[in-house]
């Protein structure tokens, strides 16, 4: 129990500084041909947890990185995956057209649900190292630490 709350604690933390973090320093507009920046933008993203504390035991760190053309490339822990995002005010972040390859392997169940993460991503937050996607109903949906 105590780790489980040791490992959370930094989480939690996260989630109640949400109202206070910046937005990105440029958005994007469809077709508007202008470039993503920002700090979630140009870093590898590697997930830690699913909801506030569920860790996946995959056999390659499900992983994403996003380009300043708006373009997002990423292995779920099966399978990679491509596909466009947008940035918006208030930290807002949309991905679409997420198109993967289709192998099979043991933990597909797993990696879907960290596309479906993504999919349903509705805000995020930065604090240091950390990445955390919120849903549209304000819910953690899950943390990423930056790689590089």
């Amino acid at each position: 129990m105590f780790m489980l709350l040791r490992h959370s604690l930094p989480l939690m933390l996260l989630v109640l500084l949400a109202g206070c973090a910046a937005g990105p320093a440029s958005v994007s507009q469809p077709g508007g041909g202008e470039t993503l920046s920002g700090p979630v933008v140009g870093a590898q993203w590697n997930l830690l947890l699913l909801g506030t504390n569920e860790r996946l035991d995959l056999p390659t760190t499900p992983r994403f990185q996003i380009s300043p053309d708006g373009r997002v490339n990423g292995h779920d822990g099966c399978n990679r995956f491509t596909g466009s995002v947008e940035l918006g005010a208030n930290n807002r972040i949309e991905f679409g057209q997420l198109a993967s390859t289709r192998k099979a392997c043991p933990h597909m169940d797993e990696a879907g649900r960290v596309t479906a993460m993504l999919d349903n991503a509705y805000r995020y937050l930065i604090d240091h190292d950390r990445l955390v996607f919120f849903g549209p109903d304000k819910r953690v949906l899950g943390g990423f630490r930056r790689a590089n």
